[in-house]
């Protein structure tokens, strides 16, 4: 991992659970896999916040633990995840695409498990049908046999999924002992996966008979709830020890899916891709995640899959799946001819047609038309000489070599040398340039991150320059409130509202609309 992928870490960590955990954590991801001992005296951390701050990234999939490295005997250890980490940027994405999917409870049910990190199938359904129906109108609630249906197509889908046992995840990283004279087994320190598990995607039957409660807001209603709560609590619900987990790697196909589409639509047209879209649906469970491509289906087969407001007729099918082979993006591609024709999605090609596009893009937005026409001649050509580009590209030569060196400074083209002799003479060389598509990807990837740490350090330091004046506002805010909650006259409403003063409202408004701005920016 890089230093910006670290930085970027320590700043979502701070944020979402605080500065123990951060530097905990960081330790972690600059040090590698630790033990707990070791993490007390490097970070100088007191033992027991070291442990609950273990145990609130282990409840969030951050961190691992693992038998030690020495073989048997030796102390467990912990690693964190960066990616995992990462991840935190995509929830506001997780969450709207569970709620397009699936509705608001869809996406109540996946906000649950991302801010808690895995719950029991019954806590989250109780917790889900609580929240709906204390947002519903006095006297309707949500049952729970609505959630539990939206929870099951949820899994069934893959976009939950079981937590691995504990018991069995030790098991597994647990080295079988050595005899004397033979060397000890290696350790797998390597997690197990929820795939792994042959339950993975198995729903329990569980009792939940009843309807969501709304929150009590007097105060008799809060002290009868302590009480109520541990009666409901140790009712058995058929789910105990079966704990569900968001299933990131379902949602990035997802994601994946919806860029091939939306990147055909714009190519060709709108049928085109919803005939892509059926494609990828027939096969978007059955399909490996790391697949090239996916299974073949029939030209039949797609036919009666077509959404029924489609109504083409199968010669044109056949027509649209030609013109989708035929197409140099090579989004789709023809593996046989049984069943009027067997067709794949190329997934790993279209990936890395988008890739290439969006570098082409950000070439033409930072250096111009011009130099992105070079860019996209490099891409093709794969290698050329400064002549060449001059010649292919038309563009006159003092343009083309200020182009190409731009280009060759922001590490965006590279230049091979080819010497026709040992001595490397310059006279006796070719200088040929090119692009090297992964390491350029993997660089702007790198600016990304950089910039939306920079983002999120200018909005913590704008909302440190303000906090006096922000504190103000909500004293006065809630001033309000109580005043009118006890029926109080306009004037003196207006009263307390001209406690601040005009300049200190304008910069109000000001700092709340770039901290609106800079939360936007890093969930695009």
């Amino acid at each position: 991992m890089t230093a910006q992928e670290v930085r970027l870490c320590g700043l979502l960590l701070q944020e979402h659970f605080g500065e123990v955990v951060e530097k905990v954590c960081t330790h972690l991801l600059r040090s590698g896999a630790l033990n707990l001992r070791t993490i007390v005296h490097e970070t100088g951390t007191p033992l027991d916040l070291v442990k609950k701050s273990l145990c609130v990234l282990m409840q969030h999939g951050v961190c691992v633990f693992s038998s030690g490295r020495k073989g048997p005997g030796s102390p467990v250890e912990y690693r964190a995840s960066c990616e995992r980490i990462l991840r935190i940027l995509r929830y506001p994405r997780y969450i709207y695409t569970a709620k397009t999917l699936y509705g608001d409870t869809g996406e109540l049910i996946v906000e649950e498990l991302l801010q808690r990190g895995h719950m029991t199938m019954s806590s989250a359904v109780k917790t889900v049908a609580d929240r709906l129906t204390h947002n519903m109108e006095e006297g309707r609630s949500m049952e729970y046999s609505e959630v539990v249906s939206a929870f099951s197509k949820l899994v069934e889908t893959h976009f939950l999924q079981r937590c691995p046992p504990v018991a069995e995840a030790r098991t597994a990283t647990t080295a079988t002992p050595a005899t004397p004279g033979t060397p000890a087994a290696p350790v797998n320190t390597a997690p197990p996966t929820p795939e792994s598990f042959p339950d993975c995607y198995k729903v329990p039957h569980v009792t939940l008979i009843g309807r969501g409660k709304r929150r009590r807001s007097s105060e008799d209603g809060e002290d009868e709830r302590p009480g109520k709560k541990s009666k409901v609590d140790e009712k058995t619900h058929g789910d105990e020890g079966i704990y569900w987990q968001v299933n990131f790697e379902r949602f990035h196909l997802h994601f994946r899916d919806q860029a091939i589409i939306s990147a055909v639509a714009s190519k060709l047209d709108q049928t085109s891709s919803e005939i892509v879209r059926t494609m990828l649906r027939m096969s978007e469970v059955t399909t490996p995640p790391s697949a090239t491509c996916t299974q073949a289906l029939s030209s039949n087969e797609i036919f009666r899959s077509l959404p029924p407001n489609y109504s083409i007729t199968r010669p044109i099918l056949d027509q649209y799946l030609t013109l989708l082979v035929d197409d140099p993006m090579e989004f789709v591609g023809r593996s046989g001819d049984s069943g009027g024709g067997m067709y794949v999605v190329n997934l790993h090609r279209a990936l890395v047609n988008l890739a290439r596009a969006t570098l082409e893009s950000v070439v033409q937005e930072r250096f111009g038309s011009r130099s992105a026409r070079i860019f996209r001649l490099l891409l093709r050509k794969r290698h050329l000489e400064q002549k060449q580009v001059e010649d292919f590209a038309m563009i006159p030569a003092k343009e083309a070599k200020d182009m190409l060196y731009t280009l060759l400074s922001q590490n965006l083209v590279q230049l091979q040398e080819i010497p026709k002799t040992p001595d490397h003479a310059p006279s006796r060389t070719f200088y040929l340039y090119t692009v090297n598509q992964l390491p350029t990807a993997r660089m702007l990837l790198q600016h990304c991150y950089k910039t939306v740490a920079n983002l999120m350090e200018r909005r913590l330091f704008e909302t440190k320059e303000s906090k006096r004046l922000l504190e103000k506002s909500q004293r006065i805010e809630a001033i309000l409130a109580s005043l009118q909650a006890s029926g109080a006259e306009p004037g003196q409403l207006t009263e307390v509202e001209e406690m601040i003063t005009a300049p200190e409202r304008q910069q109000l408004e000001s700092l709340r609309h770039h901290i609106n701005k800079f939360n936007r920016e890093p969930g695009r």
